[in-house]
Parts: C-alpha cells; structure tokens; sequence
C-alpha cells in the first residue's frame, strides 16, 4: 500500500510546473513550438517532465493527461483484476501485477520522450488498480473476521502514511527522473517479500480445495506460536465449493443475483458518492499556497485522525458498520451545508477551508468503512468482483469531481451544495444495507440464496456452524 500511494501521487511532483518567462521574439509571429525551448527561462530550480520536455502553453494539457491516463489504467484495473482473482486466485494475481508495475514504474523514470511516459502511467495505473484490490482483499481473509475492521482500517491508513511519505521523499530526492527511479524501488523490495505469502485460506475453502486451506491455516498457526496439529475444516463438496458458484462467476452474477443486484446498487453510489466529496473537498482545500512537498504530506496527514474513529466506531455493538459509515458520511454532507452559512472572510475556526478539511477529515472515515463493510457484504467466491464494479464506480465519482466547482458559474454555493447532497443522499441508501458486525461472512453464493423472507438486502444465518 505504501508503495501504491507513492504511484498514485506521482505526477503531483515530478509534473510540477515551476515559474517561467518567454522570452520577447524579434519576429511578429510567435515562435513554433520546435523554437520555444530556445527562448523559455524557467525562474524556479525544479527538474520534472515540465522542465524537461517544455510543458507549457500549448503543450500544458500534457501534465494533466497523464494524471488521467493513471487514473483511467486504474478504472480498468478494477473491472479486470476483481473477478480474476476470484476465479484464479489471489496470490497469483497479486504477484503478477505487482511484479508488471514495478517494470512499467522503471519504463516511466526511465521515459525516452513523453509518449512513452503516458503511455507508462496509464500501465502502471492498469496494475495499481488491480494489486490494490486483490492486496485488500487478501488482507481481510489472512486473519479471523473479528479483526476485519482492523486491518481494513489500518490499510487505509497506510495508504494516507504513504502519501506523506511521497511528499518527504520528493523533499529530499528533487530530479524527477530520480524520484521516479526512488519511489518505483520500494517495489522490489515489497515484491520480494510478497513471495513467500501463501495463498488465501478462505479463497481456498471457498473453491473446495480444503487440503490447502488446512495447510495454510497449519503455517499462520505456526507462525502464531500455535501447533494446530488436530486442524481439520469441515469438507465442502466441489458442487458447493466451486461448480455451482462458477456457472455465473464475476460481474455478471452481481446483476443476476437478487441479493447481490440490490446491495450492489445501493454500495456503488455510496462508494460514488464518497469519492466525489473527497476528491472534491481536496480540490477546494487544497487552494493555499505554500510548500508543494508540505502540501502533498499534509493531503496525507489530514486523513489519519478519521482512521481511530473508524476503529471505535464500527467495533461498537449500538454503531456497527452501517449506521457509522451512514452517519459519516451524513456529518460530511452537513459539514458542506455549513460552509453555504458562514461568510468567506471569517475567523480560522470556522472558515470554509476548516469545514472543508472537516468534510473531508469526514468522508475519508465513511470511505475507509465501505471499504470495511463491502468486503463482509460480499461472498468469497466473488468478494473482489463486488469490490471492483464498486471501486469503477468511485473512480467515476473522482473524475467528475474536478468538474464540479465550475458551477460556480451558476451560483457561489452550487459546488458545496453538490457535495452536501451527495454525502446526505448516500448516508441514507446505506442504512438499507443489513448490519454485518458479530454476524458470518458468506464463503459462497447458496448462503445469500437461501433467505426465504424479509428484506432481500438483509445477510442469512446460514453457515453459523462452518465459522
């Protein structure tokens, strides 16, 4: 994870676009674009692709492209990568597409021109979308339910530490082309280490294969300081564990599935609302001038107060996963409404750019919680499919973000009113879904078939005895 946020803040630093001055021309018309370098001065020491490749005027748009190519890699990452690993594994997949953004990282730092660069960010976002999924969801099904809100908690929270730890590292390491090389190092080191993982237990019982699975729960337990010689899961026949589930694997068992079909629904906008506030909010904070290195750490820090409340909230049997994500996203909804009431020049305790950091100080618990509560909505079996049609959706809601405060144009408040909307709406469509703290997580798909009555979104009982 530490090494996914320091891909996913790249372009931040090594496009950065320093202070220039065009030199006057002789000639009445303005020079091609193949003279510019002859008469372009840049006024502030900074080396970046800008700098390099003369990104400006004309050519500015290109810095933002790449951010989009990243960005776009990584909406295809997670419609490919989710229901692969659900089909063929997670380690495998993991590996694979760790070990490809490692390469592509280097082709980027090592970028002859800036066609190849682009080209490099949209891979290198194809692989981050996926592994950050699979990394995840793996995550979760290496330990016992009761620390899934843990571990779910701590995983986003590393992800705000690597941000940070970006932005001390462009500090210190200031050649673009070396902080590319720096940053892109650290997944050497973390694949190597990723080999010796096994494979996930839970994916491995849920597939029939219960041999394997009692092998790998054998290693944790032994690694645990536990012998575990008398560990024996109960069997599940192949047309349990694997046949019946994978005649309609993937996305298209979310669509067809009357369970899954509503819960979907329902966790797409909140994941789509989520990161259209954050996204949002961080553009609208982040307006203040200032080191961009301190800037990109503190996009990072800023996050990390929500994270303890996560663990608090969720944990408590009168708050759970549903009425703390709801509510969180509810305070964040509320904390927009509330910048639409004060004046613009008012003291730091209640500017807009204080309620605006509280919004997003907001919206970034209610994020990390869906991630928590939709990885127990879903089943095993398809448990990373369900997280990648719903991360697809987060990334819509991030590239239409940066659209939204032109709507200013319209009215002054307009944006704000934009998110308060947003974060109220999907506050309410949560409390529809069911309440999953203390209860099962379903292995397969006949678990969440086999309610007879009440609400269609609400979880089963069935399966007690296997946990």
């Amino acid at each position: 994870i530490v090494y996914m946020a320091s891909q996913s803040m790249l372009i931040v630093l090594v496009g950065a676009t320093p202070d220039y001055r065009i030199e006057p021309q002789r000639k009445e018309n303005p020079s091609s674009q193949q003279e510019l370098p002859q008469h372009v001065t840049f006024t502030e020491d900074i080396d970046s692709i800008v700098t390099e490749w003369f990104l400006i005027k004309q050519q500015a748009y290109k810095v933002s492209l790449a951010g989009s190519l990243f960005f776009a890699g990584l909406l295809i990452g997670n419609i490919v990568f989710g229901p692969l690993s659900d089909k063929i594994g997670r380690k495998p997949v993991y590996l694979t597409g760790l070990f490809f953004e490692v390469v592509f990282g280097y082709v980027s730092a090592l970028a002859p021109n800036y066609e190849v660069f682009a080209l490099s960010r949209l891979l290198v976002g194809l692989m981050n979308g996926g592994i950050g999924l699979v990394c995840f969801v793996l995550t979760q099904e290496y330990v016992g339910k009761s620390y899934w809100a843990m571990t779910g908690t701590l995983t986003s929270m590393t992800f705000a530490v690597g941000i940070a730890l970006f932005g001390a590292l462009g500090y210190f390491i200031r050649p673009w082309r070396s902080l590319t090389m720096a940053a892109n190092s650290s997944g050497v080191l973390f694949f190597l280490l990723s080999v010796t993982l096994p494979e996930s237990p839970r994916w491995l019982y849920s597939q029939g294969r219960t041999e394997q699975a009692e092998e790998v729960l054998r290693y944790v337990a032994l690694r645990n300081g536990n012998t575990a010689n008398n560990l024996m899961l109960q069997r599940v026949g192949v047309a349990k564990g694997g046949n019946c589930d994978n005649r309609h694997t993937g996305i298209l068992q979310l669509v067809i599935h009357p369970v899954l079909r509503l819960r979907t629904m329902v966790l797409m906008y909140v994941w789509y609302a989520c990161s259209l506030v954050y996204y949002g909010l961080t553009l609208g904070a982040s307006e203040t001038s200032g080191s961009r290195y301190v800037n990109v750490a503190m996009y990072g820090l800023v996050e990390l107060p929500a994270y303890p409340l996560c663990i608090y909230f969720i944990n408590k049997q009168w708050a759970g996963r549903r009425k703390s994500m709801a509510s969180f996203l509810g305070l964040a909804g509320s904390a927009c409404l509330c910048t639409m009431l004060i004046p613009e020049n008012t003291g730091t305790l209640f500017s807009i750019t204080s309620l605006a950091l509280l919004g997003k100080l907001m919206v970034s618990a209610a994020f990390n919680i869906a991630y928590v509560y939709t990885s127990e909505l879903y089943p095993t079996v398809i448990r990373n499919a369900g997280l990648g049609v719903c991360s697809m959706s987060c990334r819509v809601g991030g590239i239409l973000a940066p659209f939204v405060p032109s709507m200013r144009a319209l009215h002054t408040s307009m944006p704000f009113t934009v998110f308060c909307l947003s974060g109220l709406s999907a506050g309410c469509l949560g409390l529809l879904l069911p309440e999953t703290l203390n209860g099962p997580a379903a292995d397969t798909l006949e678990e969440l078939s086999s309610t007879a009555c009440g609400r269609v979104l609400e979880t089963t009982s069935v399966g007690l005895s296997k946990e």
